[in-house]
């Protein structure tokens, strides 16, 4: 359980960072502004390419992939059931509040979780492939659609993806990855270097917002945060593990983590997207901190339980 509690506490540190340069007024939302599109246009594409690069795509042909995948499809459509027809939510605020209750943290706390519970780190490599090559993709279409504020074609929406520097770095990284090919040093280690920088800009940058921007619950609405929050936290593993127990067969050390990975918090960064295109920024802070904190027992319990 070690590694639970260390993944969590590792992220809540450089978060409270964050915060606290903001409070002693070392840094203000311009400067949130500047970290999150720092993290959003350079560093988190040369991160994909090199966590990509380095990943077993093969690993995403796995009843892993259909449990997850099932379950990010009914948290989706349950979601955006609901911000269509009671929140009457945009384009732009519905992706983002989808995302909320549907796209984990498979990164910067999967790895260190999927580590030290699961005992190896590949077994992340499922859900984050299907985020970085499917769902993120998919999302950022749909908000760019909704930037440019007006009809677009069919080639449009198929072509915008390969504009977003983050689909460019996940689809170089997946082209290493199936083809096999290292690159040399004198590429890959500056990569690596500016792509290190991601993570901790996401983080730092949503503690300011945490401090400077509006307390928990306010400026949005408290159903749809409770919405997003349950659905992340509750029905997303609940999910996952009936596809993988009950229609899959799958029992034992894979069944755990199947329900873990599908268990984990809410991504950074979603508030990165939120920030970068000016929707659903308070639903997605609130979203990341609530199932943050919350994530924890679910997964204690699911090691518990499952274990």
């Amino acid at each position: 359980m070690q590694g639970v509690f260390t993944g969590f506490v590792t992220i809540a540190v450089v978060i409270g960072v964050g915060a606290l340069l903001a409070h002693l007024r070392v840094v203000d939302l311009g400067a949130q502004q500047l970290l999150s599109r720092l993290a959003f246009f350079v560093a988190s594409p040369a991160l994909m390419v090199i966590t990509l690069g380095r990943a077993d795509v093969h690993a995403v042909l796995s009843a892993n992939l259909v449990a997850s995948g099932t379950a990010v499809v009914v948290c989706v459509a349950l979601y955006a059931a609901l911000a269509r027809w009671v929140w009457h939510r945009g384009l732009g605020e519905g992706t983002i509040g989808a995302l909320c209750a549907s796209y984990v943290n498979a990164g910067n706390l999967g790895i260190p979780v999927a580590s030290y519970v699961l005992g190896d780190a590949a077994l992340v490599a499922p859900t984050l492939l299907l985020q970085l090559l499917v769902l993120q993709p998919l999302a950022l279409s749909l908000l760019d659609a909704d930037a440019r504020g007006r009809p677009t074609s069919v080639w449009q929406v198929v072509g915008r993806p390969f504009k977003n520097p983050l689909t460019l770095g996940s689809l170089a990284g997946l082209g290493l990855s199936l083809t096999g090919w290292t690159l040399p040093p004198i590429v890959a280690d500056p990569l690596a270097l500016i792509g290190n920088m991601a993570v901790p800009s996401m983080l730092i940058a949503y503690g300011i917002a945490l401090r400077l921007g509006p307390g928990l619950g306010k400026a949005g609405s408290l159903a749809e945060l409770a919405t997003t929050s349950t659905i992340k936290l509750l029905l997303q593993p609940a999910v996952a593990w009936f596809v993988g127990a009950v229609v899959l067969g799958v029992h034992g050390h894979a069944l755990l983590a199947i329900v873990v990975t599908s268990a984990l918090p809410t991504a950074q960064n979603i508030f990165v997207h939120a920030t970068r295109y000016g929707r659903g920024t308070v639903l997605a802070r609130d979203t990341i901190l609530i199932t943050t904190v919350g994530a924890v027992p679910v997964i204690l319990l699911a090691a518990a339980v499952l274990g």
